[in-house]
């Protein structure tokens, strides 16, 4: 609840792409956030990945619009 940076997001590509990302993010430390909710946890029109290394740090891949 302080001030600060809550998460980076970035365009990724078409949806292929993010979950391309995805299934290369767990090699590098990465987890997905949500994994009920994905890749929908920002809605029904925002594909994305949420994703949370070990140290905190969170990052959203964002799918173009097709």
């Amino acid at each position: 609840m302080r001030p600060g940076l809550n998460h980076l997001a970035f365009h990724a590509g078409p949806q292929a792409q993010v979950e391309a990302l995805v299934q290369e993010a767990g090699q590098h430390g990465w987890r997905v956030l949500y994994p009920d909710l994905h890749p929908y946890a920002g809605g029904d029109d925002h594909y994305a990945a949420y994703l949370e290394n070990e140290d905190g740090f969170e990052v959203e891949l964002v799918a173009a619009l097709s």
